[in-house]
């Protein structure tokens, strides 16, 4: 009796090691192949606090970015305010090229101030380009010194050597050469996963940014006007998805419709990255998908097959 219970748990115990190395490639697949189609160029979903990625298609492809990669120039601005070169309060003059550029705006005129804190929320908001290029040319005294700082900023922080910031909008370059002071010379391209770690770094050094991420709507007093979000997964908005609280959104005719967002449910914190879909609304549809997933779509239905199995081969 006693050389048959040795034999049934060594069957036991090697049927476990095949279940383990089994579900460890299958989290692996899972991670390339998960259980749903998306039908962005690009994707991928990092945990904020590990930096674990769940899930990714096509994430390390330098694609265009658009206005995803105005989290640089947001992370910029941040950092010289916590080390005290520039103040929230301190007035942001427009120029002739941040008043006339292209795109969403806040209707900035040549010569005319704002708040710094007014022009990052209209940038963070609203993704206005008049407000992101005043920024820049105020800390960096032009858009080109402040695109070097870009490119050195994502090097520190350990974005692929793929990342190229070509200027403070994302804008693609044939918007900006009617303007000689505008940073022309390439294009911004960033991988899905450069944008997420963008996007984590944000989170977890600054984390007083989602505050401003998760408003709705920014009102100007000296423009006596109110400026909307183009985020559409915060709550009350079209695609209002449980949890997020951010981040940011992207379009170009040469990116298509981008978004990384972000989303918080009992104490997890996810980052989905998307680039490259058809429209607005399959933008917001793949990101809930892939949210969806990290909250317990693919990842909880491998736990309860990993429960069964194992009792099954306990019985």
């Amino acid at each position: 009796m006693k050389v048959i219970h040795k034999k049934k748990k060594k069957k036991s115990f090697m049927m476990l090691l095949v279940l383990f190395a089994t579900i460890l490639a299958a989290s692996v697949v899972l991670t390339r192949f998960p259980f749903f189609k998306i039908d962005a160029s690009s994707a991928v979903l990092m945990d904020v606090k590990s930096g674990k990625v769940y899930y990714e298609h096509n994430a390390s492809a330098a694609l265009p970015p658009a206005s995803m990669s105005k989290m640089m120039t947001e992370l910029l601005v941040l950092q010289n305010v916590k080390e005290g070169r520039n103040s929230w309060e301190e007035p942001v003059t427009a120029s002739r090229y941040a008043a006339n550029v292209t795109g969403a705006k806040i209707g900035l005129r040549p010569g005319e101030s704002l708040p710094l804190r007014t022009m990052f929320e209209a940038m963070v908001i609203h993704s206005a380009n008049d407000a992101a290029i005043a920024l820049a040319e105020h800390i960096g005294g032009s858009e080109k010194a402040f695109v070097e700082q870009m490119n050195m900023m994502a090097h520190n922080i350990g974005l692929s050597s793929q990342s190229v910031f070509a200027n403070a909008t994302g804008l693609s370059s044939a918007d900006l050469k009617g303007f000689r002071s505008a940073a022309s010379d390439r294009e911004t391209v960033l991988t899905a996963t450069d944008l997420a770690i963008t996007a984590r770094y944000l989170i977890r050094t600054y984390p007083e940014i989602l505050k401003i991420t998760e408003k709705t709507e920014l009102y100007i007093p000296e423009k006596q006007q109110s400026f909307h979000t183009t985020n559409a997964m915060l709550p009350g908005e079209a695609f209002a998805y449980n949890g997020n609280d951010g981040f940011k959104t992207g379009y170009t005719e040469r990116a298509g419709y981008c978004f990384t967002g972000t989303s918080e449910r009992d104490g997890k914190r996810f980052i989905a990255v998307v680039m490259g879909s058809a429209n607005t609304q399959k933008r917001f549809e793949d990101a809930a998908k892939i949210f969806n997933y990290g909250f317990g779509g693919g990842s909880a239905d491998m736990g309860k097959w990993m429960n069964r199995a194992v009792k099954a081969i306990h019985l």
